[in-house]
């Protein structure tokens, strides 16, 4: 119980955290409600820009779509029992688990989530509030890395050469040069 307490109180005021962008909670809060009707709308309502499902079989969307869906939950999980769900004695950059293959896998998560939907019923519009979703999360963790850089500086700088922003190196040896920041 005590070490809940301290993690809670720690989340609270961020004493291991780098911080975030004031409008990252909420503006992720609009997008996704903005993705959700307009996914929900155009694929079993409107069907204005559903079109493309006629030719693509659903034992090709079905499977890629539940893949990701699979992928973005595990991420998550995964990202935010790392960051929320442990304590650390010492502020540092996290470079374990999902975080040796991407620098934001929890943001990456999200975007996955609303691909594998989007597989699934390929709505075009809901494709347009999906590039405006990856927009916004490469806004807000572009805001973030620069927290970070201030907080760990040097450390953080290797992390960033070290581990792709968004896409997972296919090669698992490590670049020394990355044109990536």
């Amino acid at each position: 119980m005590a070490l809940q307490h301290t993690h809670r109180k720690a989340h609270r005021q961020g004493d291991d955290l780098a911080g975030e962008h004031v409008v990252g909670d909420v503006g992720q809060l609009v997008v996704a409600c903005l993705f959700a009707a307009t996914w929900i709308a155009d694929t079993f309502f409107f069907k204005y820009t559903t079109f493309f499902n006629q030719y693509v079989p659903l034992g090709a969307k079905i499977p890629f779509g539940i893949l990701m869906l699979v992928l973005s939950g595990y991420l998550a999980k995964t990202g935010l029992s790392i960051v929320f769900g442990e304590v650390r004695e010492k502020p540092g950059v996290i470079r374990k688990s999902v975080f040796s293959v991407v620098r934001h896998p929890i943001y990456l998560s999200e975007v996955l989530l609303y691909l594998g939907l989007l597989i699934l019923s390929i709505s075009l519009a809901a494709a347009v509030v999906w590039i405006i979703a990856i927009a916004f999360l490469h806004y807000i963790s572009r805001y973030e890395e620069r927290l970070l850089l201030a907080r760990f500086g040097e450390e953080y700088e290797q992390y960033m050469r070290e581990v792709p922003m968004w896409i997972p190196r296919l090669s698992s040896r490590k670049h020394s040069q990355s044109t990536e920041p």
